[in-house]
């Protein structure tokens, strides 16, 4: 499967930047399962100074904005061609240690929560664990566009029984480092079947499983991800896979948008 993707970010601010820097967190890798076939990001109101590879093999791109700036666009965009893994991404890869991936971050610290939905998950040290983990975690905790906050921890959505799929995926990495597997936090891009256009990237979770490597889990949906799915970057917590971070110097009075768009070739 071949999809389309366009991503633009755009910030309004009522008074002028002095001085700000930007990192964007929204170019896929190619890897054995999906195959980036173009991919290019615009800037309007500031400009693309450099791009690395951060400690999680993220593609990071720094964009710092134009003097007295009050606009910033920035458009990502390309196709990505994808095949069928049954949501198994493989051996580790990167400079990060694969225990790093073990180590707890604050939006993942296991309180009481957590140890609840373990006490509930049955099975042991297999991958039909962890398949377990994430239902009991969808039935625990409803998917409910809104009902979180940004800074939200796992606890903290269990304890309301609600969230989005960035609550899920915190929870699924808290309680699979509480059983002994190394998890990972997922950004990308998800092809919906009811619409195209979207107003934020989907989040999954990702535990590494002995003699699979990397194997993703996208509790919100109750799968494993398949070719709607385009894996963009990775990291311990959301924090560490944001698409976009970064800190500026005036620029008060700030206005934010978000426009995603993805369609199958």
């Amino acid at each position: 499967m071949r999809l389309i993707i366009r991503h633009e970010t755009t910030y309004h601010f009522e008074t002028p930047v002095k001085y700000g820097l930007q990192q964007l967190r929204k170019t896929p890798k190619s890897s054995h399962q999906q195959t980036v076939l173009s991919w290019r990001t615009h800037v309007t109101g500031g400009r693309r100074e450099l791009s690395y590879e951060d400690e999680h093999n993220n593609t990071v791109e720094l964009i710092s904005y134009a003097r007295d700036a009050q606009h910033l666009v920035l458009v990502s965009e390309g196709e990505v061609e994808l095949s069928v893994n049954d949501g198994i991404v493989g051996r580790h890869r990167g400079t990060a240690p694969l225990w790093l991936y073990q180590q707890g971050t604050a939006r993942t610290k296991a309180g009481e929560g957590v140890r609840s939905i373990l006490r509930d998950t049955p099975g042991s040290g297999s991958l039909d664990q962890l398949h377990a983990l994430a239902a009991v975690i969808r039935a625990r905790v409803a998917f409910q566009v809104g009902a979180s906050e940004p800074d939200w921890g796992a606890e903290e959505a269990i304890t309301k029984g609600q969230g989005v799929c960035q609550d899920h995926a915190h929870i699924f990495l808290s309680c699979a480092r509480e059983l002994g597997y190394p998890a990972r936090y997922v950004s990308g891009y998800l092809m919906l079947n009811d619409r195209t256009a979207q107003e934020a990237m989907h989040a999954w979770a990702e535990a590494h499983v002995e003699g699979l490597g990397w194997v993703g889990f996208d509790v919100s949906n109750g799968i494993s991800p398949d070719t709607r799915y385009v894996r963009v970057a990775t990291g311990r917590d959301y924090s560490e896979a944001a698409p976009v971070s970064g800190t500026r110097v005036g620029g008060t009075g700030e206005t934010l948008s978000v426009a995603i768009d993805v369609v199958q070739q």
